[in-house]
């Protein structure tokens, strides 16, 4: 009781000595602070549970632990998700998107802590995903129970879930300009003076709070033996094309291993489709295996004698180099289908990691292929291996900026810069062609509740069907004469009265305007009734209509008003085009109001 009173005053000191957007930016370090010490908790468990497995395993060779322990990881996923968290976790990155389009921004409070424990446990024991979506989601969902803890409104809910996601993404890289403009070109909607501070008090915190937790080590290691020169721009350039459409194959196989699950209802044949299917491919391709970070170091050395270490456990293992370029094809083609299968059958952890793994050996495969048939000027395979990474992560996640940033901090350098923004940006353009949307957004933009940068689509995606009908209707029978509907016009409200039938459905609408010539003959009264003078409504909207079609529908008829029927098909309530569009104005003018 004590603690509510004292927390209630403080609300009170707060209103009269700070405004809400000095008190943000207190928020935001806040947010940056409790990512970054979520973010350390995760990878710490991961490398604790990866110690206890791996220590279990055969250092040389190929092991048949490896059919094993991925099994035992989603199924204790699966448990803990069903028994504890009792609600869906997965898809990270999508479900902040959601909660923006759908739910002003409030995620459940279990998000701050329940994605950690379970993507700690799925990738700890292989899972082969990433820990960087679900780190996201839990960043996020600090900052929006922080921001919902003390009463902040739904725009300043927005700004605080994306500055968890950046202190997410700067926390787990160091990366805090990577972190900015991950959440300016995936989360946000707009980009304004007011929101840059807050994203980047929360970057900077949570970087700064990780160098202190881990020290100055960067996540790859790379050094720059071949710099960049212009005779490589035409091999940027194909790279950046390859890269795309590699991310075109991660979207398109991602979405076709999903439909497959969700068709699936019952959880344990999940987990056994997805656990079998997981466990063969890591028992061919040991690279599958976790994050598969320590792989992409490998390709990042500047020593082809170390390379084929990537095929360590493997079936290919002592085959030197010959079998190396048919390996890391196999990887590419299989780490879609293992994350999809980690997810699909249970486990839980994000397409971000997934898509960085893929970069690199895409990269260092079309390298490889470039210099061994002397195709143009040398690629260092090292080289395309990093710009690899941004190009594929810029194509799945539609996100060139992030995909250049990121990388560049990430080997604490801007020395190829030039090549990542060809890379980057190529890939970025060529998915364009085939998909308009990131494997983030694409299950939602498919469902109409995606937000987006475009500010008009994006005040649609926030209105509310139910905020803009009106049920304050007067309804009339077809039988009734004119006497009586000229009664009932002088009561209603509004200038159309439906007519319905005895079930509710409603069968046409009498307009006041286009009965002016005969409302004032009282010599017509008895001889007119509503179903001769009543119309066919121009067009009907349904409640599951989204916000977009219904501006649409006023669009296209250029009605005043328009009826909205509920599932059975009965009249709900009428939309009118004065009070939609003021309620726009309104939602644009609160938007811009910095």
């Amino acid at each position: 009781m004590k603690t509510s009173v004292y927390f209630n005053n403080f609300l009170t000191w707060r209103q009269k000595h700070l405004s809400d957007r000095q008190f943000t930016l207190v928020l935001s370090f806040l947010v940056g602070m409790f990512a970054a010490l979520a973010a350390y908790l995760l990878h710490t468990l991961i490398r604790l549970i990866q110690g206890l497995v791996l220590d279990q395993m055969i250092t040389t060779g190929y092991t048949w632990l490896y059919l094993i322990f991925p099994v035992v990881g989603i199924w204790l996923t699966m448990l803990f998700v069903k028994y504890v968290v009792r609600d869906n976790i997965s898809h990270g990155i999508t479900r902040i998107l959601y909660a923006i389009s759908s739910k002003k921004s409030r995620l459940a409070i279990h998000n701050c802590w329940s994605s950690v424990v379970a993507s700690a446990i799925t990738i700890g024991f292989g899972g082969s995903v990433g820990a960087e979506a679900p780190i996201v989601l839990t960043g996020s969902s600090i900052a929006s129970n922080l921001g919902q803890k003390f009463r902040m409104n739904n725009k300043t809910l927005m700004l605080l879930v994306g500055c968890g996601a950046a202190a997410a993404i700067a926390g787990i890289f160091k990366a805090p300009i990577a972190g900015l403009v991950f959440t300016i070109e995936v989360l946000m909607i707009d980009l304004t003076m007011a929101s840059i501070s807050p994203i980047l008090i929360a970057s900077v915190t949570a970087t700064c709070f990780m160098y202190v937790l881990v020290g100055d080590d960067q996540l790859f290691s790379f050094h720059l033996n071949n710099p960049w020169n212009v005779n490589r721009v035409p091999s940027n350039i194909l790279l950046g094309v390859f890269c795309g459409l590699i991310s075109l194959y991660f979207i398109r196989m991602m979405t076709f291993c999903e439909g497959i699950f969700a068709k699936i209802k019952n959880r344990y044949a999940k987990l056994a489709l997805g656990g079998i299917t997981l466990s063969i491919l890591i028992f061919l391709f040991p690279s599958l295996y976790g994050e598969g970070y320590h792989n992409i170091n490998i390709l990042l050395r500047n020593d082809s004698s170390t390379w084929h270490e990537v095929m360590n456990n493997s079936l290919f293992a002592g085959h030197g180099s010959k079998v190396l370029l048919m390996y890391i094809g196999g990887v590419i083609l299989t780490k879609t289908i293992a994350t999809a299968s980690t997810n699909g059958g249970g486990g839980c952890g994000g397409t971000f990691a997934p898509s960085l793994f893929i970069g690199a050996f895409a990269g260092f495969f079309f390298a490889h292929i470039w210099n061994t048939y002397e195709i143009g000027v040398y690629f260092p395979e090292e080289n395309a291996a990093l710009l690899g990474m941004a190009g594929v992560m810029s194509g799945v996640m539609h996100a060139p900026l992030t995909g250049v940033f990121l990388i560049a901090e990430l080997t604490a350098g801007y020395t190829l810069f030039m090549p990542l923004m060809i890379v980057s940006v190529c890939a970025y353009l060529t998915i364009l062609i085939f998909e308009p949307h990131s494997i983030y957004g694409m299950r939602l933009a498919r469902q109409g509740k995606l937000i987006t940068h475009h500010t008009d689509r994006s005040i649609l995606t926030l209105m509310t069907l139910d905020s803009v009908i009106e049920r304050d209707y007067t309804p009339v029978d077809k039988d009734m004469e004119l006497m009586k509907l000229v009664q009932a016009l002088s009561k209603s409200k509004s200038e159309v009265l439906p007519v319905i039938d005895g079930a509710g459905t409603l069968i046409g609408e009498i307009d006041l305007k286009k009965l002016k010539h005969i409302v004032f003959r009282t010599e017509l009264y008895h001889h007119f009734t509503v179903a001769q003078l009543m119309n066919k409504p121009p067009h009907v909207l349904r409640l599951n209509d989204t916000m977009e079609e219904v501006m649409q529908a006023f669009d296209m008829t250029r009605a005043e008003n328009l009826a909205v029927l509920n599932e059975d098909g009965q009249l709900y309530g009428y939309i009118s085009r004065a009070h939609l569009y003021s309620q726009y104005r309104q939602m644009v003018a609160d938007m811009s109001n910095d």
